[in-house]
């Protein structure tokens, strides 16, 4: 059995693949049990043009992540590559490249995914302009105070701060919102 995986010129393959793979099942067992930014080795800080990675990029250059996955898809494909052509070295290096950069690939296909699927759950007061609700507090007229009108925005029910430059708005009263100036609403009754 030792023969099979570490005669020859075998070394090359699996012992990348063999670390790869214990380091990738370490990462997805600590993502796992939610210490994933615990396990950081990022080296792409600091870059020249200024900008600067931070842990919620989906992709890292070179990560543990990308590092892990190189060293698997090189050393798997290597150690097929070479049992396929029969022991020739020189045909297995460049497929076994080619796994590697696939591996890799894979990995950022992934993670981009993943990040796609992330929402970030802000909702911009501005998106409430047009949209109905009722007034839960007493709006004075003429801008003399503000009051206070419950709205749904994404599907998500939400209180602002209300002024109105007509007549007092009483409670339970439908307004529709006509203008959002920082965190409070400017509302006018609905039309019926």
């Amino acid at each position: 059995m030792m023969d099979y995986l570490f005669g020859g010129y075998l070394p090359w393959f699996t012992v990348p693949a063999l670390i790869g793979t214990s380091l990738f099942v370490v990462r997805v067992i600590l993502m796992l049990a939610g210490a994933s930014h615990d396990f950081h080795a990022d080296i792409t800080h600091d870059l020249p043009d200024g900008h600067d990675f931070d842990s919620t990029d989906a992709f890292h250059i070179l990560s543990i992540q990308t590092v892990a996955s190189f060293l698997m898809g090189f050393g798997w494909t290597g150690f097929a590559s070479f049992r396929t052509f029969e022991g020739n070295f020189a045909l297995a290096i460049p497929f076994a490249f080619l796994g590697g950069a696939a591996f890799v690939w894979m990995l950022a296909i992934l993670l981009k995914a993943a990040n796609d699927l992330q929402a970030s759950g802000n909702i911009k007061i501005s998106d409430a302009i047009g949209l109905e609700g009722s007034v839960d507090v007493k709006v004075p007229g003429r801008g003399a105070g503000a009051g206070r009108v419950r709205l749904v925005i994404s599907n998500r029910l939400r209180e602002y701060n209300a002024v109105t430059e007509g007549e007092d708005i009483v409670r339970g009263t439908r307004v529709r919102v006509t203008r959002a100036d920082g965190s409070t609403l400017t509302v006018t009754p609905a039309q019926a």
